[in-house]
């Protein structure tokens, strides 16, 4: 019995103090705090800080001799980034943000939520490509496909500033 009571108690301890799980981009929990123009300024500044890392990684890669534990460290920073717009997009826009018209005869309404969609999955896609080269050129599509999210979602006259 005295044998259990151990295996209890270092099996409580140890879910009480065992590892801490991963953040992720949102709790999922309908609690407000959220701010969805901060989302996508935070999507804005991850595709920057892509940015930054990709001409770094190509400017360490040329230099004589490579830094290779800085190469290693802008490409780790890219690959950080990039998951983290893409968390944004499902964990925060499409699963919980993004809802499915309430009358799918409203054609109106079907076509916003599928051009909503459309633009998260193509920002998915580019994240993807942003990860598996340096071409500055995925840069300029994420920051084109933002700015189009930015007008489907917020409409038209959202205006950004800081």
């Amino acid at each position: 019995m005295k044998r259990i009571s151990i295996t209890v108690l270092f099996l409580v301890l140890a879910a009480a103090f065992g590892a801490p799980a991963p953040a992720s981009a949102h709790c999922q929990i309908p609690c407000g705090i959220y701010d969805d123009e901060l989302r996508v300024q935070l999507m804005e500044e991850d595709i920057t800080t892509i940015e930054k890392s990709m001409t770094q990684i190509v400017a360490l890669g040329a230099a004589t001799p490579v830094d290779y534990n800085q190469l290693v460290r802008w490409v780790m920073n890219k690959e950080e980034h990039a998951q983290k717009l893409q968390d944004i997009v499902t964990a925060y826009f499409m699963a919980q943000r993004i809802k499915p018209p309430t009358d799918l005869t409203d054609e109106a309404a079907t076509k916003d939520y599928v051009n909503k969609l459309t633009l998260l999955h193509a920002i998915q896609i580019h994240a993807m490509k942003a990860k598996q080269s340096t071409d500055l050129a995925e840069i300029a599509t994420l920051r084109d496909l933002v700015s189009q999210f930015r007008k489907a979602y917020f409409g038209e006259e959202a205006k950004h500033t800081h």
